[in-house]
């Protein structure tokens, strides 16, 4: 079956007829917490203490973080309601700019944004499971390939195991960080450790941190064709999750600082093991371990989960990746596109083990690329209402033009602030981006032929 992206009925966007909706508000919510809340609460509280200087500041901090999502969110809201698509921005991007930024965005989410991702949670993974069970030199990197290995193919098993392994990992993820807030609000004090200088003024870097840290809720867009009555459970799904999100965040934060306090809090390497060691002694690092080894194993599945997506929109468009625009029928998966998409991820793997320094390689090589196409769903939203005003739209965007206007001026500081804070991996996600351009020329003649 093809694909007419500008099919349209009394003014609204056509959905897939290959697509069925089988998705409810709560699959979407588990998604969504699933994909945001991983490792990073485990690591940023320290370096946002360490930047923000007192408690109030670094729970505003976090408070703020919720309130910028929230205002990204809504701007997906209105977009994810009015164009339900499994190609999510890709979608957005072929209607609001053409056919070649839409190309360029889905090779990007191919190669850089998504399959970063996926290794990114898959090597923190790695590291927690290593400290539960060591398998020789390269132990991070057998287990981070392990995951990505199971958990596609368990979606290409299906929608259903693969959203019920989620809801599983999700349900598990929240309780045991709920865990770790009663145990931080009955612990005392610990004896205060030698804090890190503070950064007067550094506020922004500490923002930095905390966006980085609710990163994710944007992967709703690709579920959106998926998921019953999309023009009324989008916003909800969406508002739901990060409100629980930002409830955690704030109540995980309160937990850190009631249980080491603020000047231990800024000076601690792991500051969730450093809670539980000092409340209930060394199972409770063992604890932790297996909780942080969870709650990525949660992300890096909803990750896979959602990624494939653009991958089979870009299959159905372009002739040159054909291949991609397999949709299983029987079991409702874009089966090939899962397959590159964990090939890719596989070999990213690779070179950060070839690096030795997985983590810090893949976050260089796809936090640029992430912004810059952040900014352009961001701005497509003006260019799509001008363009296409007749269009019925479920949900529109509260206080517009303001809140897509900031949440573009948010973009462009987050572009900015990861092209500061990046180094040699930044320079290989923009050739590979580059590495686009060619292919869609050659995409384009076979298109014409």
């Amino acid at each position: 079956m093809g694909i007419n992206l500008n099919d349209s009925k009394n003014g609204r966007v056509g959905n897939l007829a290959i697509t069925r909706p089988t998705l409810s508000v709560l699959d979407a919510v588990a998604l969504i917490v699933g994909l945001v809340i991983g490792a990073g609460i485990f690591e940023t509280p320290a370096l946002v203490a360490i930047n923000t200087g007192s408690s109030e500041v670094a729970l505003l901090a976090w408070l703020l973080g919720g309130i910028i999502s929230l205002v990204g969110a809504l701007c997906y809201a209105e977009l994810a309601a009015t164009y339900p698509h499994p190609g999510g921005n890709y979608y957005y991007f072929q209607r609001a700019y053409g056919r070649g930024v839409a190309f360029l965005f889905a090779w990007a989410r191919m190669t850089v944004i998504q399959t970063g991702s996926i290794v990114l949670l898959a090597f923190v993974f790695g590291d927690y499971a290593s400290q539960l069970f060591r398998l020789g030199e390269y132990s991070s990197s057998v287990y981070a390939a392990g995951a990505i290995a199971l958990l596609t193919c368990l979606n290409i098993l299906g929608v259903q195991p693969g959203k019920w392994t989620q809801n599983g990992l999700a349900a598990a993820q929240v309780l045991g960080l709920l865990l770790v807030v009663v145990v931080g609000a009955f612990a005392s004090p610990a004896t205060p450790m030698p804090a890190a200088p503070a950064t007067p003024g550094n506020f922004g870097l500490a923002m930095v941190f905390v966006l980085l840290t609710y990163g994710g809720w944007n992967e709703a867009a690709y579920i959106s064709a998926e998921l019953r009555s999309v023009e009324r459970n989008i916003p909800r799904a969406l508002l739901w999750s990060i409100g629980i999100i930002t409830g955690l965040y704030l109540l995980i934060n309160l937990a850190f600082i009631q249980g080491l306090g603020l000047t231990s809090l800024a000076a601690s390497e792991a500051v969730a093991a450093d809670l539980m060691r000092s409340a209930i002694g060394e199972p409770g690092a063992v604890f932790i371990s297996l909780l942080v080894a969870v709650a990525t194993l949660c992300s890096t599945n909803a990750t896979i989960f959602t990624g494939a997506r653009s991958n089979y929109a870009l299959g159905r468009d372009f002739p040159l990746f054909r291949f991609l625009g397999y949709w299983r029928d029987q079991v409702n998966t874009p089966a090939n596109a899962l397959v590159v998409q964990g090939a890719i991820a596989l070999g990213l793997v690779l070179l950060g083990t070839l690096t030795r320094s997985g983590f810090e390689t893949i976050v260089d090589y796809t936090a640029p690329v992430f912004w810059f196409f952040f900014l352009l769903t961001g701005v497509s939203l003006f260019v799509l209402r001008v363009r296409e005003p007749t269009i019925e739209r479920p949900f529109r965007v509260p206080l517009y033009p303001l809140t897509p206007l900031l949440f573009c001026l948010i973009s462009v500081y987050m572009l900015q602030s990861s092209l500061a804070y990046t180094g040699f991996g930044a320079l290989v996600g923009a050739a590979v981006l580059a590495a686009g351009v060619p292919l869609l020329v050659l995409a384009r003649s076979q298109n014409n032929n």
